[in-house]
């Protein structure tokens, strides 16, 4: 659930993502060039990253924790980018739901999502049929939808929920499955970054919008 914060609160005025109705894109994001939306994206790393090495793509971000939409947000206005890259404070599960139009979004993004491990915190995850249908819905025919994690078991479980799914088809490395040695997309989360120093081993999944 979102954090609602009360007037005097430090990020009481941090930019969100609208509280209800149907939400058009273009009225986050006016202008020309494909749109990308990342889930989480924390403390922006990505963002900023993708923003430099796509200078034609219009960037999403939806986070959760109202701290870290607001500075990052804050931080891509101040570099000039606010025009073309946003990071809004949201549940992406229950923004994507309302959010149009559809066939609209070239990429998403999920950058090593889920760290909750206990059963109590299992209604946390974000990675669910809920989040996988608007994903499909929003997708434009070929879009593609990129997943990594450095823990074997959510990689697993993101392989067989997304393989179940009528709309995504495979798109890795080898004909038939998601997975991939690379992130092809030069930019990086700073989870990854960290991963990568550690040698810690990714698992990096695409999968591609089917045709309607």
């Amino acid at each position: 659930m979102v954090f609602r914060p009360r007037p005097n609160h430090p990020y009481a005025h941090a930019a969100r993502f609208p509280d209800e109705g149907p939400v058009d894109i273009g009225s986050i994001l006016p202008g020309e060039g494909p749109i990308e939306i990342e889930i989480g994206p924390g403390r922006g790393g990505f963002v900023f990253e993708r923003a430099a090495a796509a200078p034609d793509r219009r960037l999403l971000g939806l986070e959760i924790r109202l701290k870290w939409s607001s500075v990052v947000d804050e931080r891509l206005k101040k570099q000039g980018l606010g025009a073309r890259a946003r990071v809004l404070n949201a549940d992406a599960r229950e923004a994507l739901s309302r959010l149009g139009p559809d066939a609209s979004i070239d990429t998403f993004f999920m950058h090593f999502p889920d760290p909750w491990w206990k059963k109590k915190h299992a209604k946390r995850l974000v990675m669910g049929p809920g989040l996988l249908d608007s994903i499909a819905r929003l997708l434009r025919d070929g879009g593609e939808f990129y997943v990594q994690t450095d823990v074997a078991e959510r990689a697993e479980m993101y392989e067989a929920q997304i393989g179940a799914h009528e709309a995504f088809e495979p798109s890795g490395d080898e004909p038939g499955s998601a997975r991939m040695a690379e992130n092809p997309y030069n930019a990086r989360s700073p989870r990854e970054h960290h991963a990568i120093a550690d040698g810690l081993p990714v698992t990096r999944l695409r999968y591609r919008r089917r045709p309607r």
